[in-house]
């Protein structure tokens, strides 16, 4: 397994219609690295967003879809989600800061 660092755990936010939804019970969803384990992402989470305090690291597993191009088979990607979920005294995230 790597040496992952916490800035190199978290890929991107996933920003869905289910994700934004659940914004409102302090759950977020991110793309993670797919050898990052729970205590990691909750870490990386806790540094990158400040006053931010994990409760719970849930993690999902995604094969890659088979795609067809002409004749010739192959597989997207294998991709790993987490669902962070924060306690209640915890400062929120806020995705949309910048724009």
């Amino acid at each position: 397994m790597a040496d992952l660092k916490y800035y190199d755990v978290i890929l991107k936010p996933v920003i869905t219609e289910k994700s934004m939804n659940q914004m409102a019970e302090k759950k977020y969803t991110f793309l993670v690295h797919p050898s990052a384990t729970k205590t990691q992402v909750k870490d990386a989470v806790e540094r990158m967003f400040e006053g931010v305090k994990v409760e719970k690291v849930n993690t999902i597993n995604q094969d890659g879809k088979i795609r067809r191009r002409g004749m010739t088979f192959g597989k997207t990607a294998k991709t790993k989600k987490a669902i962070v979920k924060l306690t209640a005294d915890s400062k929120e995230i806020d995705f949309f800061e910048g724009m």
